[in-house]
């Protein structure tokens, strides 16, 4: 090979590994990685946590078996629950900034698994609102509950708090408290993602009481846009409803827009 073209082959080389940039997106809980590919195309791939697969974004995986996973103090939830450990070292500082202010907060929902998800859907499918056609109980049923496979409850890292009525936020102790999570929650990385704000041409109704911490859920949320499709939502009634009502479009991403626009 003569000298001209292993210059040549040399000045490409360095070209392409040029354009090969890599940042990287920090909190105080963690460090991933971004790898630039094309900054032309501004196209990029995310290194997501070894854990993370489409079983764990789907929620069939058995949380309370995973190291990852710890029970909440009893006094501050109403029944056993579990997060991920990060969200609840989280939350209990938050939870200690609270009762400073004289704020109680006791969650009342955490991780919940496909199978629980499937339970609370079959009621709703087979009873509460079994008097309705097929496509309008889906309907009904998604102004609070998410299909099984496309619930933030499956990831750890949502929480419901005191009360399941938004009524209950709007005076005394619950308005006392929602004002406060509003003002303090995000600076322990909370944040409500079902408001009246919510992005999509439908989505849930709004939850006074659920939040979430971003600083994990937006990496799973990103996880699941680019994994899961169709064929990943199977083994229950109302399924075929999937694409129909664009799941993923309206509920799965129809949060809260300034929160969807934040960034970890």
């Amino acid at each position: 090979m003569s000298i001209i073209k292993i210059f040549i082959g040399f000045f490409f080389s360095v070209l392409f590994l040029g354009s090969l940039t890599t940042c990287k997106l920090q909190h105080k809980n963690r460090t991933s990685e971004v790898i630039v590919i094309s900054k032309k195309e501004k196209d990029s791939v995310v290194k997501y946590p070894n854990y993370l697969t489409k079983e764990y974004v789907l929620g069939k995986f058995e949380y309370t078996e995973n190291l990852d996973f710890k029970v909440v103090p009893r006094q501050n939830s109403i029944k056993k629950t579990h997060l991920r450990k990060e969200v609840l070292a989280n939350f209990l500082l938050m939870n200690a900034a609270a009762a400073k202010d004289e704020i109680i907060l006791k969650i009342i929902s955490g991780t919940r698994n496909f199978k629980h998800q499937k339970r609370i859907w079959n009621y709703k499918w087979n009873e509460k609102y079994n008097y309705l056609t097929p496509l309008n109980r889906v309907i009904k049923m998604l102004e609070y509950s998410a299909m099984p496979s496309t619930s933030r409850h499956h990831w750890g890292t949502d929480i419901d708090l005191n009360n399941l009525n938004n009524a209950y936020f709007l005076n005394g102790k619950g308005k006392a408290t929602y004002n406060w999570l509003q003002e303090n929650a995000s600076k322990f990385g909370f944040y409500q993602v079902y408001t009246s704000k919510n992005t999509g041409r439908s989505g849930y109704n709004e939850e006074k009481w659920h939040w979430s911490y971003l600083p994990l859920s937006s990496i799973y949320l990103n996880y699941y846009n680019t994994h899961i499709t169709q064929k990943d939502i199977t083994n229950f009634k109302g399924q075929e409803f999937f694409t129909e009502l664009q799941i993923v479009k309206n509920y799965v991403n129809g949060i809260n827009e300034e929160v969807l626009k934040l960034k970890p």
